[in-house]
């Protein structure tokens, strides 16, 4: 496998935000989840939930809310303020005042014509959905309390509206109130403390389902307006519900980090009366699921421990596979560490700031394992703050270390390092080209004289940089005509050739010295979540969300035959069968056969010159390997060596002294930020 100088980084404090909302697309089978910093991710259901796109967010504006209509997002929240998202550029499109105060809710009806959002002056607030853009048709009657949950009956001809104390039912066509139903509070709750309506579902057949700050997931009859059953399921508040698509299954989430589901079974065998009957308990939360979804074959949540959690449903699942996996997604699916190799410089990626630290050095060697004593400690030489309210979506340090650059969506900046001995200093570039508006992707050629920024529709801005005058160079485009936007570059280390991965699934490669496009791979049915070109070869080596990889020969226009072997044979069940997507590739110089690459809990060597694992091999840690005797150990020996020695990895990446540089995030850290989640009697205390 090799022996590596590791400098093990734990200064990136990387901190993600609390899910506050979820919004499913059963269509395309694409999942919006909004977290409280603001930012929208679009995660794709069929791709092993693949983290396709992020729609930054901004200070003080937080979203509440999400609703689909067809393949168009909108969101409401406190701000006052509906928006909807541009999810081929990956910003916000356009907002509209409800002109209702805070907006704690937003429903679309099945027919997808009309939007809901309940406001805080109490109205129901019902828009119209045009072509392009949304425009108010009128409001319900207006009610004394804050409106904090909505449900659309399936007909589209009412709505029920969840508040204090009670829950609304509301006829779409005359605006007015046809049913009030009263909600009773919590055993033993004070007169002056208010049951909160957190979450309602309206069924085809009438039913209404609510959840409640006492507890309580409670079955209504929307006929008569009366109470059919209530199921105590916590102590504390359940906050979210979620109904199946064929209405048989709800799931609710609850301020003890529980997800409860309950059916609608027939209670006595051979009878066919059915009832909602609590039936299971997910336990994957530490604080309060804010979000929940019910998929059919799983159940999505997410809350206040930050977490995307995918549980899936094994009794709905035919046939064992990727979906029978429990996912826990903490980090994003792309990298926020970007290195300069040659200057030993590492740039951290945060929302309103980029920090730029200096590695430790260290003189000493030892055996594989021990610490070496350092030299030199690691030195934070840069805390860059944004200004405006907009947060990063992109950035990236030069590998001479002499450049940095970020976007927002609205803004690109350029800034020229200086460093003198202890002293550092940076001048911002005050004339960019036009071209450079914003960028959702950014990229430096290998000797720093190039700046490579992704824009709309697969494009890739050309910049040539020098020490007086940037001037623009040419513009990239893919022939295929793709509205989507780049989340991937990489660039040559001869600086011959670029390649761009689109969410269209597509790779481009452009030719630096023709500056035109070269080559486009096969479209293959997985998104690609880490590429890279080899220095010596050439060959573009990628990576997808189902774990397969492949080389491709960009002077030949085809796959290696490395490539088809792997596909010939098929990859190993253990390695298929990982639940988080490979972020980074890289490789080592002194070895060309070597491709260094990883995931958030192992990174890998796969070694060209060894034979693939079969079925029967093991995926051994290489510290258990090396201790196996030498007949095992050369048994055992195939094409991937793996290992699992670090914590939680966010980058890692060969520097050009041949150390290799680690980037760990523990999730105990995480959770030791996080707010104290509600107290729950234990046994014995």
């Amino acid at each position: 496998m090799g022996e590596f100088k590791v400098h093990r980084v734990r200064f990136f404090d990387y901190m993600p935000s609390a899910i506050r909302a979820l919004a499913f697309q059963p269509q395309r089978e694409k999942i919006a989840v909004a977290r409280t910093s603001g930012s929208v991710e679009i995660f794709n259901c069929a791709d092993r939930f693949f983290q396709e796109k992020i729609i930054p967010g901004r200070e003080q504006a937080a979203t509440e809310a999400l609703a689909w209509v067809g393949d168009r997002l909108f969101s409401a929240g406190l701000n006052g303020v509906i928006s909807e998202y541009d999810l081929e550029n990956q910003k916000v499109k356009y907002t509209i005042d409800a002109f209702g105060g805070p907006m704690w809710t937003i429903a679309s009806n099945q027919q997808g014509t009309h939007l809901a959002v309940g406001c805080e002056d109490g109205t129901v607030k019902l828009f119209e959905v045009c072509e392009g853009k949304i425009q108010f048709e009128k409001n319900l009657a207006k009610q004394k309390g804050r409106i904090l949950s909505l449900s659309w009956h399936p007909s589209g001809s009412r709505i029920v509206a969840g508040m204090m104390d009670m829950i609304r039912v509301f006829n779409t066509e005359t605006g007015q109130s046809v049913h009030r139903l009263l909600v009773e509070r919590g055993i033993g709750a004070s007169r002056s403390v208010e049951c909160v309506v957190w979450g309602v579902v309206y069924l085809s057949d009438g039913t209404i389902i609510s959840g409640d700050s006492s507890g309580k997931v409670k079955i209504w009859d929307d006929l008569t307006g009366t109470l059919i059953k209530s199921h105590q399921v916590t102590k504390w508040d359940v906050l979210a519900l979620s109904v199946s698509q064929d209405e048989t299954s709800v799931v609710a989430g609850t301020s003890e980090g529980t997800v409860v589901q309950f059916q609608f079974l027939s209670v006595v065998l051979g009878q066919e009366d059915k009832e909602w009957v609590q039936t299971r308990i997910f336990k994957n939360h530490t604080h309060d699921v804010r979000a929940v979804l019910e998929l059919g074959t799983a159940v999505v949540s997410g809350g206040m421990d930050t977490q995307f959690v995918v549980r899936p449903l094994l009794d709905k699942i035919e046939e064992r596979g990727p979906e029978c996996v429990l996912r826990k997604i903490q980090f994003p699916h792309r990298s926020l560490v970007s290195c300069a190799k040659k200057a030993g410089l590492l740039l951290f990626q945060y929302p309103g700031h980029l920090e730029l630290w200096r590695l430790g050095e260290s003189d000493g060697h030892g055996a594989s394992g021990s610490v070496l004593p350092v030299k030199r400690k690691p030195e934070k030489l840069l805390h860059l703050k944004i200004k405006g309210e907009e947060h990063i979506c992109c950035s990236a340090v030069s590998p001479c270390g002499e450049w940095i650059a970020y976007s927002t969506v609205a803004s690109f900046r350029l800034y020229r390092l200086h460093c003198d001995n202890n002293n550092v200093s940076i001048t911002k570039v005050s004339k960019l080209p036009k071209v450079l508006s914003s960028a959702n992707q950014i990229c430096f050629s290998s000797d720093s004289s190039k700046l490579f920024a992704a824009s709309t529709c697969s494009s890739v801005h050309v910049v040539s940089l020098s020490q007086t005058v940037h001037k623009f160079v040419c513009t990239l485009k893919p022939k295929s005509g793709s509205v989507q936007a780049v989340h991937l570059l990489a660039a040559s280390e001869d600086g011959k050739w670029l390649a761009s991965a689109n969410s269209d699934r597509e790779v481009q490669i452009y030719n630096l010295t023709k500056m035109k496009l070269h080559s486009t791979v096969p479209v293959y049915n997985s998104g690609v979540t880490a590429m890279a070109i080899h220095p010596t070869t050439n060959n573009l080596f990628m990576v997808h969300a189902d774990q397969q990889v492949f080389e491709y020969s960009i002077e030949e226009k085809k796959y290696t035959d490395w490539s088809r072997q792997v596909q010939r044979n098929g990859l190993h069940y253990l390695w298929l069968a990982r639940d988080t997507p490979v972020t980074n590739v890289t490789f080592n110089p002194k070895n060309p056969t070597h491709i260094i690459l990883h995931d958030a809990y192992m990174f890998c060597i796969i070694d060209q010159t060894l034979p693939l694992p079969d079925s029967c091999s093991q995926f051994y840690n290489q510290l258990t390997l090396r201790s196996l005797p030498e007949k095992d150990r050369t048994k055992h020996s195939h094409a991937f060596k793996m290992c699992k020695t670090f914590k939680e990895l966010m980058f890692v990446e060969l520097m050009e002294d041949q150390s290799l540089v680690a980037v760990e995030r523990p999730l105990v850290e995480i959770a030791a930020q996080l707010p104290a989640p509600v107290r729950q009697k234990k046994f014995a205390t």
